[in-house]
Formats: C-alpha cells, sequence, structure tokens
C-alpha cells in the first residue's frame, strides 16, 4: 500500500487524499505510481460532451487524468437524460461544458476542466488539439470527425474514436497510420445520428467507458490499445469482435501522395 510521507504528500507527488482516492491504480502493475503520474500530467481533450464524451469524461476525471478539455456549443436537453449520465434535470437549458465542469471538478477537485464551448471545425481544430496530449472523439458529426482526425495526424497526437447507434456501438485508436479516414473515406451517403435511429442509453456508457478506458492505458503505457484496429459491440447479440484497419495508400490524409 502506497503511504504518503511527511507534509501530507507522498514521494510520488501525490496527497493524501490522492493515495486513497487512486488506491486501485497504484497496487495495480500496469499502472502503479509511474503510471498515476502520467495520469496527472496529462492533457485530454474531448470532443463532443454527449452520449460518449459524457461517461468518457466521467471516468477521466475519476481516473485522475490532470487536465480534460470539453468541446461542445450544446446545451442540456431532456433528451439527453436518458443516456448523458453526466447531467442532471436541473441542468437542462445550461451550457453542456458549463454543466460538466461543475459536475467532474465535483467528482474530483484535483482535476482542471477547461472549456471550449465551439464547434470544432478545420479552422479552430489545429489550435485546440496541439494544447493537449491525447484526443477522444465522441461526436455524430462527420465533418467534425474529419477535422479532428485531420489535426490529430497533423500534430502527432493520438486518437480514441468512438461511435454508437441503435444497439451497435465501436471504438477505435488511431495515431499516425491508418488514420481515421482510411476507415471512413468520405461521409456515407446514408449516415445516421442517434436522434433519428434511436439508441439504448446504456450503449452509451458501455462505448464510452471503453474509449477512456484506452485513454487510461495509452497515457499510462499499459497493456495493448486498440491501434489501427476497431472494436465492434453488438448490444443485442451480446457480442463483440475486433477488426484491424487497413492504411489506405491513396488516403488524401495520411497517404503517401
Amino acid at each position: 500500500m502506497w503511504r504518503a510521507e511527511g507534509g501530507g504528500s507522498s514521494a510520488l507527488g501525490f496527497s493524501q487524499d490522492e493515495v486513497e482516492r487512486y488506491a486501485r491504480h497504484l497496487v495495480l502493475r500496469e499502472v502503479g505510481g509511474p503510471g498515476q503520474q502520467k495520469l496527472k500530467a496529462a492533457r485530454v481533450l474531448m470532443v463532443g460532451a454527449g452520449g460518449l464524451g459524457a461517461p468518457a469524461a466521467l471516468y477521466l476525471a475519476a481516473a485522475g487524468v490532470g487536465t480534460i478539455g470539453l468541446v461542445d456549443p450544446d446545451t442540456v436537453s431532456l433528451s439527453n437524460l436518458q443516456r448523458q449520465v453526466l447531467y442532471a434535470a436541473s441542468d437542462v437549458g445550461r451550457p453542456k461544458v458549463e454543466a460538466a465542469k461543475e459536475h467532474l471538478t465535483a467528482l474530483n477537485p484535483h482535476v482542471t476542466v477547461a472549456t471550449h464551448p465551439v464547434w470544432l471545425d478545420p479552422q479552430n481544430a489545429n489550435d485546440l488539439v496541439q494544447q493537449y496530449d491525447l484526443v477522444l472523439d465522441g461526436t455524430d458529426d462527420f465533418a467534425t470527425r474529419f477535422a479532428v482526425s485531420d489535426a490529430c495526424l497533423a500534430h502527432g497526437k493520438p486518437l480514441v474514436s468512438g461511435a454508437l447507434g441503435r444497439w451497435t456501438g465501436q471504438v477505435g485508436v488511431f495515431h499516425g497510420q491508418p488514420c481515421y479516414r482510411c476507415l471512413v473515406p468520405e461521409v456515407p451517403p446514408d449516415a445516421e445520428t442517434c436522434a433519428l435511429v434511436g439508441v439504448v442509453g446504456a450503449l452509451a456508457g458501455v462505448i464510452g467507458s471503453m474509449m477512456a478506458l484506452e485513454a487510461v492505458k495509452l497515457i499510462a503505457g499499459a497493456g495493448e490499445p486498440l491501434s489501427g484496429k476497431l472494436l465492434i459491440y453488438d448490444a443485442l447479440a451480446a457480442e463483440t469482435r475486433t477488426v484491424r484497419i487497413g492504411a489506405d495508400p491513396a488516403c488524401p490524409a495520411c497517404g503517401a501522395n
């Protein structure tokens, strides 16, 4: 068990409160003190504070990620509460990033939450992404997804991408080749959103938690992340499968030309 030393702080630079808070991480061989220090020093950008971003942000904050940036221009609506468990009924009408910051800092006061109440687009994506070490994308807009992927590629930042609809969700990790555009070269003609086709609320928690888990692994250097792979979860069948994503040599973003 890690113990705090004189003056209320441990040899690892954690306060007594942090030692107790992260005790279950500190005894994990794959995380331990060094991994928890990396989490504390990490800066993670969460694009989208909705169905996927809400549970992902909760677990990033609980894990002790030092700085969490939240990008979302929307306000909380009553229909969000079926799956966006970060918010409460009293938050309806409030800016999502404002309400999220309040709840995340209440969960863990050791975490700094930076708010970016904007639509992420090709013009501002580079400025935002370069401020962080790792990016999570939980949006359902392909233009935003492409802007995030391109900015991550340009600045050498790992990207954890999640998506869901109806009863199916997926998580992938992109760092260099292949990039997200290798998986989705252009906007699908039959692109769907949860508002149009629906989604079971708990699935957002499953996929959002998987995204946070991949982020923790990447930061702490634990295990094998889903780099260049896509994990697909079929909730109705209770089945998962993982497929490898091939690098497209003709990809306009990461291809040779």
